[in-house]
């Protein structure tokens, strides 16, 4: 080997920021899931005692990581861990109304235990609020991690700085996404397939609003597309499968794709 590419190498490594694994980072997060879940567990804490002492745990668990990764230069990493977990009610709050969006939206669900322990929708939505709780107080990095743990269990990839409201389904999702500076109403549910894009990727773009605004109570159908940051999707509108915008339309609107199908009968080949 090279002994001045190993150097170069080995002077990268001293450069770079001492990050734990991402698999340590995702974990953390995992545990925090089960400890607000325990739909996700198969040991449920014996009481309160056991369950506070887990929340503590939890918490210094993310102080380490936030000093390990000297993750705010300026700021107090245990007033960040603070804070994140004084909001947790409140993120438990919201998760639970995507658990029941998406069992009211699926009638294929059996229960929203079923939902938290086993939907892909969920799962990244879940990790999308812990991340997004996390990109609001200035973290950087660890939300991208967290959101891209998600991506890669469920094809489902949700930046960590959209916003998005309350009682969101996700159905399916396999090859959702959502950029990030979408904003998502309340009740809104979009189907496999759906991006929330941008019309440029150039980097000039990057602190410009980029990405649609889907307003209250929108179905968006799989596959379709919508691309730009002056697009708004007016409340209470329906978008059909396969559907490519850029334009905003009104509230209450139905939009659809018509294709056009072809049947030929085989037998009249022969």
């Amino acid at each position: 080997m090279n002994e001045a590419f190993l150097q170069q190498l080995y002077d990268k490594q001293r450069e770079i920021a001492d990050v734990p694994p991402n698999g340590v980072i995702a974990a953390w997060a995992l545990r925090l899931l089960d400890l607000l879940f325990p739909e996700r567990q198969t040991h449920p804490d014996r009481d309160v005692a056991q369950l506070k002492a887990h929340f503590i745990q939890s918490e210094a668990d993310l102080l380490s990581i936030l000093d390990r990764t000297k993750a705010c230069e300026t700021c107090n990493h245990g007033a960040v861990t603070k804070r994140f977990y004084e909001a947790l009610p409140e993120m438990h709050r919201i998760m639970h109304t995507d658990a029941t969006a998406i069992f009211e939206g699926d009638p294929a669900a059996t229960s929203t235990f079923e939902v938290i322990r086993t939907y892909p929708g969920f799962f990244a939505i879940a990790l999308y609020r812990v991340a997004h709780a996390l990109m609001a107080l200035d973290v950087p990095l660890l939300p991208r991690i967290l959101t891209e743990h998600a991506h890669s269990q469920t094809g489902i990839d949700i930046h960590p700085a959209a916003t998005i409201g309350e009682y969101f389904c996700i159905d399916h999702g396999t090859g959702v996404v959502i950029g990030e500076t979408a904003v998502i109403g309340n009740q809104v549910k979009v189907y496999q397939g759906v991006t929330l894009g941008a019309m440029s990727v150039e980097k000039f773009l990057a602190n410009t609003r980029r990405h649609p605004t889907i307003e209250d109570r929108v179905v968006i159908y799989a596959g379709a597309t919508i691309l730009g940051g002056d697009t708004v999707i007016g409340h209470d509108s329906v978008i059909g499968g396969n559907v490519w915008l850029t334009s905003s339309i009104p509230p209450y609107s139905t939009v659809y794709h018509q294709p056009t199908v072809k049947i030929v009968d085989s037998k009249a080949t022969h």
